[in-house]
């Protein structure tokens, strides 16, 4: 295809050095590769990516995600909703035990809340639960050692899977030495099939197995079910470039890499020595229109915009074919991504170059910011800029550094750009993610009044057809202002030595090592 092209790579050589230990032998540690150094251990604090990945192989909340992203007990052996969605008991599994041996009680799950919101905490999900977005926790009952009750003012379709989110650090609960005689964050004591053992910072984060762990038992998904660790150590090292990562993993000082580049899916696939597993993903990648830019705040020129594009063609450059497009915010793997969701539209020059007539549009250039920083956010910018041009759409790429764009993104700074965001698991939660008042949220990219008030709906209905109905109507409605155009979900590709076994992907992303081991013999 002749925008192939343009996407130029370079090939890079190097090695990994400096993060292999030879003192600790190979078949007692797993190696895994994370691209950059955790923030801290504390759960939904100070947190990244990485930081999330590892906290939640030592603390678990009361319930967590499934992998279809469905919500399940998980320190809960049960929970009971009220006939008015506004009270939720959790009754807790027996003989749960912290790494350090101490009981779990309902006491420990309070006064993790308590900590949580605490606004001194600055826990990342204090709003959702305290009035501002999702929901209202009014108060936190123990009636008894094995009880725990949550109040909320309103009832919310929500609130279960704003416990499981794995950015809020699954809400883990955590024993009370955790922290400090003045209440600072130590490290995670958590009920989790893991315990932190050391973290050499810009090195490697090592876990050893807890001894204490108690399985819940049944199918290992998500982050519930059976999670017992099958190794007695997992080392994620910190290996900032893909190349080295790449060479680490074909040499063996690394078992597992949880992110495979869509370029070497291939490779990967045809060497004996390692295995590859893929799964589609629920993210988004995709297109920002800022529709208050003097010029792109005419949705015609928006719309030719997107006529303009082959989105198919772009996904399958950017992805090397292993994401189809996906015009949607809500992702291909989403119970809730039915026949509207799945349509892309067709590319029409024709049509594109009517509506830029009718706009009055007469070649003004577009500055579209991007970064190398993710090659695909680059290589975006520049198909668009291609076929655009085609539609006599004057395009003027700006590349900026990652930090520098994200700065742009929550200002509200920019009239175009490629970006991407994380997996969200819910319909509701995804449309929220690009939608809200610009006034008081400038990094929203969809500003609609009714479209807010159908989100805020939606994550009120428990209902499947009633919810599929209003996700309907807001597809449509965003789809008709195009304050962005979605190009992919994309998919999370995973790959271990051919000896390690166990080693699954999920949408998330999130490298998860319970149940994973060295095969025998290998």
């Amino acid at each position: 295809m002749k925008y192939h092209s343009l996407l130029k790579t370079a090939a890079v050589l190097a090695l990994l050095a400096g993060t292999a230990d030879t003192a600790i032998a190979q078949d007692k540690v797993m190696r895994v590769r994370i691209n950059a150094d955790i923030r801290s251990t504390d759960p939904g604090v100070n947190r990244d990516a990485n930081s999330d990945a590892i906290v939640l192989h030592m603390v678990e909340g009361l319930v967590g995600y499934r992998d279809d992203a469905s919500v399940a007990p998980l320190l809960a052996k049960s929970v009971d909703v009220s006939a008015d969605g506004k009270t939720y008991t959790f009754k807790l599994r027996e003989g749960l035990k912290f790494s350090n041996g101490e009981p779990l009680t309902s006491a420990d799950v309070l006064a993790s809340w308590q900590r949580y919101v605490d606004p001194k905490t600055a826990w990342r999900c204090l709003k959702d639960v305290t009035g501002s977005s999702v929901a209202n926790v009014t108060n936190v009952a123990t009636p008894d050692a094995s009880t725990v009750v949550f109040t909320l003012e309103k009832p919310t379709a929500l609130f279960l899977a704003t416990l499981a989110r794995t950015d809020c650090g699954g809400t883990g609960i955590y024993h009370k030495s955790s922290l400090d005689g003045q209440g600072k964050w130590v490290k995670p004591v958590g009920t989790g099939p893991f315990m932190l053992q050391e973290w050499r910072s810009g090195q490697y984060v090592q876990l050893a197995a807890n001894p204490s762990y108690v399985t819940p038992g049944g199918e290992r998904t998500g982050y519930v079910g059976d999670k017992t660790a099958k190794v007695a150590t997992v080392r994620f090292m910190v290996v900032p470039d893909d190349a080295a990562a790449k060479a680490g993993l074909y040499s063996g000082d690394i078992d597992v890499l949880s992110d495979v580049n869509n370029a070497d899916v291939e490779e990967f696939s045809a060497s004996d020595k390692l295995k590859v597993d893929k799964v589609a993903s629920m993210g988004l990648t995709g297109l920002l229109i800022q529709t208050r830019d003097p010029l792109l705040k005419d949705v015609r020129i928006r719309k030719a915009l997107m006529l303009s594009l082959d989105i198919p063609q772009i996904a399958e450059a950017l992805t090397n074919g292993q994401s189809p497009a996906n015009v949607s915010v809500i992702p291909a793997p989403s119970p809730y991504s039915g026949k509207l969701q799945k349509d892309v539209p067709a590319r029409n020059l024709e049509e594109a170059k009517k509506l830029l007539a009718e706009a009055g549009y007469k070649g003004q250039p577009i500055k579209w910011l991007a970064t190398k920083f993710y090659p695909s956010l680059f290589d975006a910018a520049v198909l668009v800029q291609a076929m655009a041009q085609e539609a006599g759409i004057n395009i003027e790429i700006e590349t900026l550094d990652w930090a520098t764009l994200l700065d742009r993104y929550t200002a509200g700074n920019y009239s175009a750009m490629s970006f991407t965001y994380s997996a969200r698991l819910d319909p509701s939660l995804s449309f929220d993610m690009v939608s809200g008042n610009k006034d008081k949220s400038p990094n929203k990219v969809w500003d609609n009044p009714e479209g807010l008030n159908l989100i805020a709906e939606s994550a009120t209905v428990s209902d499947e057809k009633q919810r599929q109905s209003l996700f309907n109507k807001l597809e449509g409605m965003i789809r008709a202002d195009v304050p962005l155009i979605p190009l992919y979900s994309g998919t999370r590709i995973g790959a271990v030595r051919a000896n390690v076994d166990g080693y699954k992907t999920w949408p998330v992303g999130y490298p998860r090592m319970w149940g994973v081991s060295f095969a025998q013999g290998k």
